[in-house]
């Protein structure tokens, strides 16, 4: 879990360079980010799985990012733009902050036995959405561009309850803000292709 930490702070600190940004890892640092599952079940449901995964979704929009733009390599964007790949990719999830607990489940072993296991499950102390209520967390220490807040309120696609309702305001974010549909590729390829269920 300290190499996910280390490597995690090390990109924080390369790239993000606003003002608040300091006081929001800070925050972090505190809190059970670097602890934390991605999930209850599926995508990096183990300890230290939301830090590893937003690693995972920052190298993937890195890459996504530069195959877009023609750049032969990440290193050669402009500050601002490394900046907000960085943003989008570390942060995007920040909503699973203090999200999950553990509690005892019964399951079977390998010999049939049942056992007390630790399992995760949901306690949302903060109901206010998933890209939304990430967007709401980082607001709170620095400024996001209008860009990089579609992109975080948006990156789940989809799967987003909004669209599951019926809006339409996924497609009009899309059309208008092609960086969004870059990290809703990227989440998916951390996810499914970097991650998978097993790890």
């Amino acid at each position: 879990m300290n190499e996910f930490k280390n490597e995690f702070i090390g990109l924080f600190n390369k790239y993000i360079k606003r003002e608040g940004s300091q006081k929001l890892l800070l925050w972090l640092e505190g809190s059970d980010f670097f602890a934390a599952p991605a999930s209850t079940r599926y995508h990096m449901a183990c300890e230290g799985g939301l830090c590893s995964h937003s690693i995972n979704v920052f190298k993937r929009l890195a890459a996504v990012y530069c195959a877009e733009t023609g750049l032969p390599d990440f290193e050669t964007a402009a500050a601002e733009e490394k900046e907000k790949v960085a943003v989008c990719g570390l942060l995007h999830d920040l909503c699973k902050v203090d999200f999950y607990d553990v509690e005892l489940r019964n399951k079977k072993d390998e010999n049939g036995v049942w056992q007390k296991v630790p399992a995760y499950i949901i306690n949302d102390k903060l109901p206010y959405g998933h890209g939304e209520k990430s967007v709401y967390i980082i607001s709170g220490f620095m400024r996001l561009t209008r860009e990089e807040s579609i992109a975080i309120r948006w990156h789940m696609g989809g799967f987003d309850d909004a669209v599951r309702g019926g809006s339409y305001s996924l497609s009009h974010a899309y059309e208008q803000f092609p960086f969004a549909v870059l990290l809703h590729i990227a989440d998916l390829q951390a996810t499914y292709l970097s991650e998978g269920k097993s790890r």
